[in-house]
């Protein structure tokens, strides 16, 4: 079955940096378009990030220029390196990816405080 586990979150203050990574089993990783989402407390789940198969990245504006999302096809694995991280950007981070039907991962707690 389809499988994606994200690692990587912590607490970190803010201007620091994180880098999270999303596990992907049971598809061919390759082919697919990945994507990193959030959820902060109270508010809706959203688009961070996208990169095609070919390597082709999408931004959301809030974190154009700090965030970089890649992928390792050999590792089966897609990253999300967070720089100058803002308190706002204090979330639950999910890593995405969409067939037949949409597969999340179980999320990773990304808290930015001082």
């Amino acid at each position: 079955q389809v499988q994606l586990v994200e690692s990587g979150g912590g607490l970190v203050q803010p201007g620091g940096s994180l880098r999270l990574s999303c596990a992907v089993s049971g598809i061919s990783f390759r082919v697919f378009t990945m994507g990193w989402y959030r959820q902060a407390p109270g508010k809706q789940r959203v688009l961070v990030a996208t990169i095609t198969s070919g390597g082709s990245t999408y931004y959301v504006d809030s974190v154009k220029g700090r965030f970089t999302i890649s992928r390792d096809n050999a590792k089966n694995t897609v990253y999300l390196q967070m720089n100058f991280l803002k308190p706002e950007d204090t979330a639950v981070y999910y890593c995405n990816v969409k067939l037949i039907s949409t597969y999340w991962g179980q999320g990773t707690q990304v808290t930015v405080s001082s």
